[in-house]
């Protein structure tokens, strides 16, 4: 069964969009460097990836985690979906791919389709034993927390302990069993009251490396394929 039939419609097939971009769109950066992720036309996460080599619709993609498919025969239509860090928003863009070596793929006839202020990368949703550790303040040193959703930007905890919005912590928690703990600077950027006392608070990860970003994705992804394998 080729390729196409088993993830989607070719590009020309896919439903039709409007003409013309709104204002938004077309004051939207995309540049090389953005972290995307990269899905099939029926919602299927292929890989995550760095976005380089931007020249007009032509560029290419640097896989962060692996691919959830061979190499295809023939170019593939995909949908990618990025995060600007200029802009703060995510962007939608569409594009046909093929592999190149070394896990990369050049992307063909990219258009930014349209801007958003939703979450921009896969979320796994979990139910991890995490600590956060803070350095100072009241609720200084470490406590436990429950990892409740991860992304490589940010992450969801549930915890006991109050924290307040801009508060900062060492976030560590084991994605999965026979890894090494995973160990990201977060700050508190929404909390949210529970009626059992508690707290669920979605925090941003801060200064990463570009070798954090890629042991969270491939973590995620590991994490991700165990899960569904269990199922």
């Amino acid at each position: 069964m080729r390729l196409f039939n088993l993830f989607g419609k070719r590009a020309a097939e896919q439903p039709p969009h409007g003409n013309k971009p709104s204002n938004d769109e077309e004051d939207l950066d995309i540049y090389s460097g953005m972290r995307v992720e990269v899905t099939t036309y029926d919602g299927r996460i292929l890989f995550v990836a760095k976005l380089m080599g931007l020249h007009g619709d032509q560029a290419e993609l640097h896989q962060y985690s692996q691919a959830a498919i061979s190499p295809p025969d023939e170019p593939l239509p995909v949908q990618i979906r990025g995060y600007s860090d200029r802009d703060r928003r995510a962007v939608y863009m569409e594009g046909i791919i093929a592999p190149l070596p070394q896990d990369k793929w050049s992307v063909a006839e990219l258009k930014v389709r349209r801007a958003g202020n939703d979450r921009a990368f896969f979320r796994l949703d979990t139910n991890l034993d995490a600590t956060a550790t803070m350095f100072s303040g009241l609720a200084m040193g470490e406590r436990p927390c429950k990892l409740l959703n991860i992304s490589v930007g940010g992450a969801c905890i549930g915890s006991e302990t109050e924290y307040h919005m801009g508060d900062k912590f060492m976030l560590k928690v084991r994605l999965l069993e026979g890894r090494p703990e995973s160990v990201m600077f977060s700050q508190v950027m929404r909390v949210t009251a529970k009626d059992s006392g508690s707290f669920e608070y979605g925090c941003q990860f801060l200064e990463l490396t570009e070798a954090d970003q890629e042991k969270i994705t491939q973590n995620i992804f590991a994490a991700q394929r165990e899960k569904r394998n269990r199922t």
